[in-house]
């Protein structure tokens, strides 16, 4: 099972990256990587270290550029040349470092780099009221999450909190549209493991394309309704999270099988 068909209901996928390659220098990260991402879906990315999916997300959020391949969007061809790029069009990416400030409050960090102000005689100053109403809306509205204060700092809060935050700056603008989410669980605990796979739900829910990268195939089965497998730089094989198990994707992992890779 190392290839499976479009949805039938849904034919068009948002994202279409057909023959991604990559080298750096004389090193090939990637070769000839397709992927599929749908909208109202998870599309978790698998392997072991080097495998090659930090280096295709980059591309898709146009940190990298590829040495070869094309990348759609509703069927449209575009090109990323920058992160920015990338945003513009709907797609960003939560990293697992999640790039907070740590001595800022919450509504501080999720409108980093994109303050809302207002004027007092011609002069702008940081609207501090609008940006905190407006995180506790998004925190609420689209994450259902309530934290206790909004008046701490980042450092103070819980992992799980630190995630919602820095989802919530994600999924603020109304045009998202894919959310790429890298490793969101690494050094959580159980409970708080939970609380952010829920948010992975209510984010599939509300009809974003999510890709998610993990080394857990428990939450990849838990949230995942596809899993694209990588090793060594190409997809060895796609499967349906329903119609497939841990045990068949650690195989594809590792390499049982290997005869019948596809790109």
């Amino acid at each position: 099972m190392n290839a499976v068909s479009a949805p039938e209901d849904l034919a068009v996928p948002v994202i279409r990256m057909r023959g991604i390659s990559k080298h750096f220098g004389g090193v090939t990260a990637l070769e000839n990587v397709d992927l599929d991402a749908y909208a109202g879906r998870v599309l978790a990315i698998v392997g072991d270290n080097g495998a090659g999916k930090s280096t295709l997300i980059k591309i898709l959020t146009g940190v990298h550029q590829p040495s070869s391949g094309t990348i759609t969007i509703d069927d449209e061809s575009l090109v990323l040349d920058n992160h920015s790029d990338a945003i513009a069009l709907g797609i960003d990416a939560v990293y697992q470092t999640l790039a907070l400030a740590d001595h800022l409050d919450p509504a501080a960090n999720m409108f980093l780099g994109s303050e809302l102000t207002r004027r007092f005689f011609g002069i702008p100053f940081l609207d501090n009221r609008k940006m905190r109403k407006e995180a506790e809306r998004v925190l609420d509205e689209r994450l259902g999450v309530k934290l206790r204060s909004m008046n701490v700092a980042a450092e103070s809060l819980s992992g799980g909190q630190r995630q919602a935050i820095a989802i919530a700056r994600a999924v603020y603008h109304s045009d998202l549209r894919v959310l790429v989410m890298d490793e969101p669980t690494a050094a959580l605990g159980p409970q708080e493991t939970a609380r952010t796979l829920k948010l992975i739900k209510v984010l599939r829910e509300e009809g974003l394309a999510i890709i998610l990268i993990s080394h857990s195939l428990d939450d990849v089965f838990e949230v995942a309704d596809q899993v694209q497998v990588m090793r060594r730089g190409r997809r060895v094989g796609v499967v349906n999270t329903a119609d497939s198990s841990s045990q068949e994707v650690l195989g594809m992992i590792v390499g049982a099988g290997a005869e019948g890779e596809t790109s």
